[in-house]
């Protein structure tokens, strides 16, 4: 099979779990407990926004065509009220910023720009036109617009809608579940003591964390021995979820077994092999259904091609309507080399939209990973970055 380019893998991926999607059920819960949960309906403005011509500013309500001059103050109306009567000509009202404007009134001078005086009139220099300083009813959203579509991710600007107009309950996707299985004769549990040959179990356990930040619900299952049949049963129960996801067992070793075993299901796939480091050999398929990925097991490979592909399938997968990569660039601290013919994701730090490349060891330094908050994406096609010089980075 050939080896994908990044961008080429993470459209077939995107493209397979998009046009093969069997999304979740829906259910109901409370306002408080919907933060990243994906919606599944509409949710449009109830009235319209603002519901009145609203002052933006503290000052005096006034027709535009009476200033600048002197005009004589004929009551007030604060955020909450509204007033009775109207504005003629040669008068005003004074106004709080958030209340409605009165009948008669087309702007609001600021008041900072205005003099008081004892004999209840009001003077400014200001030259108005019709509409400074209000926003008329429904700028902001008509009556019955949809603001929030299904598939939104409820963040804190939506929760603010969501309570703005009226839902003390929401429609959301179920999370989908996805199983995890970290393969090799290699690993232990976390509680147990290792020998020098063996090492913990830890990809699970940030597999399960990427997961659930993604808005999934983590299945971690039994440790995957070098055995195909062992590993087939495993695959077998790790397929009654939504998604799939093993670590470890998709290099070209003597008893990286995860293909095989895959393929002993009947598996379909996409493709097993992606010009990236950390993470080339990343298998991509489709198993009695359900969609699977067989990630590198070097930590770093991990957790890095899970963000890059298995992410996007369980956003998709949970009722998200667009899975992006949340790139941004930032300008280099130091210069930079790669070996190109590769996209590369390497640990680096990122202040002040300015990065810092960090000497690691491979996707197996933890350490060094921890110490990262992003990754520095260098491209296949651009071998040297200078100081100074923009480049991608995501962050961790």
């Amino acid at each position: 099979m050939t080896a994908l380019t990044f961008p080429d893998a993470r459209s077939t991926v995107i493209r397979q779990v998009t046009a093969d999607l069997a999304l979740s059920a829906t259910e109901t819960v409370p306002l408080g407990a919907s933060q990243g949960r994906i919606l599944a309906a509409d949710i449009a403005a109830d009235r319209d926004y603002p519901p009145f011509d609203r002052s933006v500013r503290d000052g005096f309500a006034i027709r535009a065509a009476d200033v600048p001059g002197t005009v004589r103050l004929i009551g007030e109306v604060r955020a909450g009220e509204t007033f009775g009567g109207s504005v003629g000509p040669g008068e005003a009202v004074e106004i709080m910023t958030g209340a409605p404007v009165p009948r008669g009134a087309d702007a609001v001078v600021m008041v900072e720009h205005c003099v008081r005086h004892a004999d209840g009139t009001v003077s400014t220099e200001s030259r108005l036109t019709p509409g400074t300083n209000v926003a008329p009813r429904g700028c902001e959203a008509r009556s019955q617009t949809a603001i929030l579509t299904c598939g939104a991710r409820i963040d804190y600007t939506a929760l603010s809608w969501l309570a703005t107009t009226g839902h003390p309950q929401v429609r959301v996707f179920a999370r989908p579940r996805v199983a995890i299985i970290a393969t090799g004769d290699e690993i232990v549990e976390v509680d147990e003591q290792p020998a020098a040959h063996q090492i913990r179990n830890s990809n699970a356990w940030s597999l399960a964390a990427q997961v659930e930040r993604a808005g999934a619900i983590p299945v971690m299952l039994p440790i995957a021995r070098d055995v195909q049949s062992e590993t087939r049963r495993l695959i077998e129960q790790g397929l009654e979820a939504d998604l799939l996801i093993l670590s470890g067992g998709v290099s070209a070793g003597k008893y990286d077994v995860v293909e095989l075993a895959l393929a002993d299901l009947g598996a379909e796939f996409f493709f097993d092999r992606v010009l990236i480091q950390p993470g080339q050999p990343l298998v991509f398929g489709r198993a009695k259904n359900k969609f699977f990925f067989g990630l590198p097991g070097n930590p770093g490979s991990t957790m890095v091609t899970f963000e890059l592909f298995a992410r996007a399938a369980v956003e998709l997968t949970g009722g998200a309507s667009e899975a992006p990569l949340p790139v941004t660039l930032a300008r280099l601290t130091r210069p930079f080399r790669h070996k190109a013919g590769m996209t590369r994701f390497l640990p680096a730090r990122v202040v002040c939209a300015e990065v810092t490349p960090l000497d690691w060891q491979g996707s197996g330094d933890v350490p060094t990973l921890c110490r990262a908050n992003a990754f520095l994406v260098a491209d296949a096609g651009q071998a040297e970055y200078k100081q100074g010089e923009t480049i991608p980075v995501l962050p961790k």
